[in-house]
């Protein structure tokens, strides 16, 4: 029997098995998917948020405790478990250091990267390099890593896991150990669950990460009596590019065009402020907008003065000579499309332009006014691209303390039960996104889910 088992295979879960080998624990991670796929989201990601005192050798000036904390409030418009939300603020620029210590190496962020170099470290190679360094760190530390192992439930007795069920590829079998962490994601790649949560228009949603998050870790937890913790309405969903992949799409199918101009909907109307602040604390707000919309489909509308100031998708965008003709293109009525674009124009407030600060180009007199980066679409070609909502991840999920451990129905902390990763989230991010926050939410509590479970 081992010590410790954890069960997931992305950032959260190896930071903690990495953690609790190094208190001396035999570690057991389970991974429901197959190797190819390993790494649950954490494959598809670029960045960490990092609180720093003074610049390193990958980010820039200073990022306080405080200031991180206040972007987070802002976003979550103070939905957030302060006690939590201050442990993975305040140990995210020694949880950087701890990841470079075991060979995950950092690297300075390029251009039209959402403006984050002075608050995010981004993973040299990206999120796949992150993981397969981590699996290969913890294969160093002897620990055992069984793939296409996915857990079905977990045998709760008198507030302790007692045992594991396990689909295994030989047929179902039973695990134990003397702790357990649950790091295995949420819920969003279990279509039917989605539906229950957003209705019938989740059916046209794109799920921008793994297809293995169906949530039965989590559903197994919530029918025996433990606590949940945020709103299976609420996570992370961004507008993506309308013709990414149902699965797997990742971070290249994400559009950040939308600050440089406007979005209209599939009858060729605006319906929200694409300048309403910087865009790394806006961009996750626009997968739920875009969801609100008929059919859920949007449309950003940029000109060539935009093109070349956001990192592009993997995809060519539509482009024309003029409106009539881009409205074709993307299938919108002309008329009413024609009519948006000149009323918006008309609107125009001129200014100095300034992607890097709230600029002081805005409308003026419009029902839905954009605040900052307002210019004329008035410059061919004209450049249009399809969004649809991209889920990353949902926020419900289970309680944990400041030491990880899961709590149940009654208020009792569970005997042998650790959490960590997208499955805690919900109690840092009540509503909302702050780019980078996942992965360091996942990274400090998984280093303390890990030490907390070698020394159950």
């Amino acid at each position: 029997m081992y010590d410790v088992i954890v069960i997931g295979g992305g950032n959260a879960a190896l930071c903690a098995a990495i953690s609790a080998a190094e208190e001396g624990a035999s570690v057991l991670v389970l991974e429901s998917s197959p190797k190819l796929w390993r790494g649950g989201n954490s494959q598809h990601t670029r960045n960490m948020r990092v609180a720093h005192a003074a610049p390193t050798r990958c980010l820039t000036e200073c990022y306080s405790v405080e200031e991180f904390y206040e972007d987070l409030l802002k976003v979550t418009k103070g939905e957030t478990n302060e006690e939590l939300a201050k442990i993975a603020i305040g140990q995210s620029e020694e949880m950087y250091h701890w990841l470079e210590e075991r060979g995950m190496f950092f690297q300075k962020s390029i251009s039209g990267t959402l403006s984050l170099s002075r608050t995010n470290a981004f993973f040299y190679g990206g999120g796949k390099t992150l993981v397969n360094c981590e699996f290969q760190k913890a294969k160093d530390l002897g620990i055992t890593i069984l793939y296409n192992h996915e857990v079905e439930w977990l045998n709760i007795q008198n507030e302790r896991v007692e045992s594991l069920v396990v689909n295994t590829p030989t047929g179902k079998k039973e695990f134990k150990a003397k702790a357990i962490i649950a790091a295995s994601g949420g819920f969003e790649s279990n279509r039917e669950w989605l539906r229950e949560a957003w209705g019938e228009h989740a059916k046209n949603f794109l799920i921008r990460g793994t297809r293995f998050n169906e949530g039965k870790v989590l559903k197994s937890m919530l029918n025996q009596n433990v606590q949940a913790v945020g709103k299976p309405e609420q996570g992370h969903a961004v507008a993506v590019d309308g013709r990414a992949p149902l699965y797997d799409g990742g971070i290249v199918t994400r559009l950040d065009c939308v600050p440089f101009g406007i979005v209209v909907n599939k009858n060729g109307k605006r319906f929200y402020n694409e300048g309403e602040d910087f865009w790394p604390k806006r961009y996750a707000i626009w997968g739920r907008l875009v969801a609100s919309q008929p059919d859920q489909v949007g449309n950003v509308i940029i000109d060539s003065k935009s093109f070349n100031l956001f990192m592009p998708s993997v995809f060519e965008p539509c482009k024309a000579e003029t409106l009539e003709e881009l409205a074709e293109l993307l299938d919108i009525p002309k008329d009413e499309f024609v009519e948006t674009i000149h009323s918006y124009n008309a609107h125009v407030e001129e200014g100095t332009f300034n992607p890097d600060t709230l600029d002081n180009c805005c409308t003026k007199g419009l029902e839905v006014n954009k605040t900052h980066w307002a210019r004329k679409i008035d410059t061919p070609p004209f450049y249009g691209y399809t969004l649809r909502p991209g889920i990353t991840f949902t926020y419900l999920g289970v309680k944990i303390d400041k030491d990880a451990r899961v709590y149940m129905d009654n208020g009792n902390p569970t005997k042998n039960l650790f959490a960590t990763g997208e499955i805690v989230a919900g109690n840092i991010l009540g509503q909302g996104y702050l780019a980078g926050t996942g992965m360091t939410i996942g990274a400090v509590f998984g280093r303390i889910a890990g030490k907390g479970a070698a020394h159950v």
